[in-house]
């Protein structure tokens, strides 16, 4: 709860991921990928409930025994992989008010960006509180450095590249000089719940961004992410060694 406003945290998880077959419950530090949002959500300072949307009975019974509740299992429409993700962030909330459960904000975190924490979900909301007067919603975000779109190439006839946003290569900006942009990452995404509803999306002229650690921003698509997520994961005491000496 923050300055009296209840606030409920969203363990989106259904179970037919065709990237990587079973990814939200795939073991990653010995838990399951669902557990790492569940646990982050319950070490925060701020969040009152941690609740699970799935379609699956066993992934709410892995939510229950890793700290999440489990009211209501997801419709199956809106389990599909076509299915828009307001389909059951609506369903939940509607389920909860029925049953006399309100929140002020909704925050949802998604098992495909474990590296989030407790202090980042605290920072998150405190940042969107404080601009309340001005924002509604707030998204995570890391920049971009390598991959900068004013890098960025076609490739025409014969395979020949031609730059994406300059005249030619002559004209491609040095890199100290770019201006910086951000990547919208997944690690978070928040929002009051009156806002969520009237603009069913988290993206709208009121939405600010949330930077994200870099580390922090991987996200698990397919086995490649997986195994980058895994490798940062086995190293987060030298990562936050190393951004404390910086």
């Amino acid at each position: 709860m923050i300055n009296g406003k209840r606030i409920l945290a969203l363990v989106p998880a259904r179970s037919g991921s065709k990237g990587l077959p079973g990814k939200n419950v795939r073991p990653l530090g010995g838990k399951p990928l669902l557990a790492w949002p569940i646990e982050a959500a319950r070490a925060s300072r701020l969040v009152d409930d941690v609740v699970i949307s799935t379609d699956s009975a066993e992934f709410a019974e892995i939510a229950e025994r890793h700290g999440a509740r489990a009211p209501f299992l997801r419709p199956a429409e809106l389990a599909a992989d076509t299915a828009p993700s307001i389909g059951f962030i609506l369903h939940a909330l509607d389920t909860l008010e029925a049953a006399g459960e309100r929140f002020h904000y909704l925050i949802v975190l998604e098992p495909t960006s474990p590296l989030t924490e407790g202090t980042d979900i605290d920072a998150a909301i405190e940042r969107l509180d404080a601009a309340a007067g001005e924002a509604d919603a707030l998204v995570g975000v890391t920049p971009m450095v390598t991959q900068h779109p004013a890098f960025f190439v076609r490739i025409g006839v014969g395979g020949r590249i031609s730059p994406y946003g300059a005249a030619d290569f002559a004209n491609l900006p040095r890199r100290q000089d770019i201006e910086p942009v951000f990547c919208i990452d997944g690690s978070l995404y928040l929002s009051t719940v009156e806002a969520i509803r009237r603009e069913r999306s988290f993206y709208h002229a009121r939405t600010i961004g949330f930077e994200t650690e870099r580390h922090k921003a991987f996200e698990v698509d397919d086995l490649v992410d997986f195994l980058c997520i895994e490798a940062i994961s086995q190293n987060l005491d030298v990562i936050r060694a190393a951004s404390d000496k910086a």
